[in-house]
């Protein structure tokens, strides 16, 4: 069985003395609960493992009875430890509060359960993190499949990465185009976006999230305005509407806007948003074409690999706290912008060699990066750049 690195982070803190709560968050379909309970079972340690994916958001009861029941099975076993793990917890109303309420009382009656709390919605998790439980837990993200995941655990190339993105659940299917689609939008999308949003979070247009959902997919790596956006979608609403849809989409996982690199944050948030899926199968499965096709189509294909390219970005700068923006201005763009700390890096992918850099050179002047890199064929080309963690340019 292919393991993720991220079990051995958590291994090493559940082997510590009870000390921290850990949370492992992130997308649908990234092995969260497969990893946890695949480590469970390494461990041979007393334990129980419960999901609120199927419990009524009321029933903050339900969690207190989980508990209870870890309690017993201490005193009545002599349990000098017990692990005791909660699957999508931010589905339960309150759920901070309420583990808030029980990790400190066990912590003063120094009863040893370690707790474990998995979930797909980050700005629900941080919301009730933050809020409640802060200094009492640590966060191990678990992004989308990378492709040095991919290769080693299904024996993908750089091509079949790019176009079918990084979700193993669907690996099995890519040889049937129209199968392997229509699970991506049916058992993934439609599953994230009506569990991980429209279910826990007031959308008082779901029909609007879900078409800027589709628009945002077909237009990865493209630059939109929130009122180009209005035009093409139809009830949208206000851009204040739009901007907090995106925002939602981001936080589940699935679509994001990057903000153009500025010297000031207000300028920042202002911008027009480069929409960016967060995994390439995304993009693919409302395109039209088959993988076959869209290899020979070199337009389309170069837009496949610059949105694999953020992509890529994007879910190493979750885990490793860096940011990622584009830089345009008139004419003159640059595709990526890193920054960490006080240095920051350009990046241009070239598709082709017509491009010229133009936009790398203005950018340069202006901003004077630390580093900066041309992803093409001549020199680091896409494919040796989805093989490196982007925090290693730093």
């Amino acid at each position: 069985m292919f393991e993720r690195a991220e079990i051995e982070t958590l291994k090493s803190r559940l082997l510590e003395p009870r000390r921290t709560i850990q949370v492992v968050m992130g997308p649908r379909q990234v092995g969260k609960t497969t990893l946890v309970t695949h480590l469970f079972r390494q461990l041979k340690k007393p334990g129980l493992y419960e999901s609120a994916d199927a419990i009524p958001a009321g029933n903050s009861l339900w969690l207190d009875q989980i508990w209870e029941a870890a309690r017993l099975k201490i005193s009545t076993r002599s349990y000098d430890e017990f692990i005791l793990i909660i699957d999508e917890i931010q589905k339960i109303l309150n759920w901070s509060e309420i583990v808030k309420k029980n990790w400190d009382k066990d912590a003063f009656n120094g009863v040893p359960i370690k707790l474990v709390l998995l979930g797909s919605s980050r700005l629900l998790l941080q919301q009730g993190l933050t809020e409640s439980l802060a200094g009492r837990f640590e966060n191990i993200y678990l992004s989308h499949w990378s492709f040095a995941e991919m290769q080693q655990a299904f024996g993908w190339d750089e091509e079949t990465y790019a176009f079918h993105g990084g979700y193993p659940g669907s690996a099995s299917l890519i040889n049937d185009g129209l199968r392997w689609k229509n699970y991506i939008r049916d058992s993934l999308i439609e599953t994230s976006i009506s569990k991980d949003i429209l279910m826990l979070t007031r959308v008082h247009k779901p029909a609007l999230l879900k078409n800027l959902f589709e628009l945002g997919c077909a237009s990865s790596g493209q630059i939109l305005s929130y009122t180009k956006m209005q035009g093409q979608l139809q009830d949208a609403g206000n851009t204040t509407t739009l901007a907090f849809y995106l925002e939602l989409l981001e936080t589940a996982g699935l679509l994001g806007g990057l903000e153009k690199f500025a010297s000031n944050s207000i300028r920042k948030r202002l911008s027009s948003p480069k929409l960016q899926v967060h995994n390439n199968a995304l993009l693919s499965a409302y395109d039209q074409h088959s993988f076959q096709e869209v290899r020979q189509m070199p337009a389309a294909w170069g837009r496949v690999v610059e949105s694999a390219i953020g992509a890529h970005l994007v879910n190493h700068a979750i885990k490793n706290d860096f940011s990622v923006y584009y830089w345009r201005e008139r004419n003159d763009e640059v595709d990526f912008v890193l920054q960490s700390g006080q240095k920051t890096i350009a990046l241009e992918v070239k598709s082709t060699l017509s491009r010229t850099k133009k936009g790398m050179q203005a950018f340069q002047k202006r901003f004077n990066p630390w580093k900066s890199y041309l992803i093409d064929n001549q020199n680091l080309s896409w494919k040796e750049f989805l093989r490196i963690n982007p925090v290693e340019l730093f």
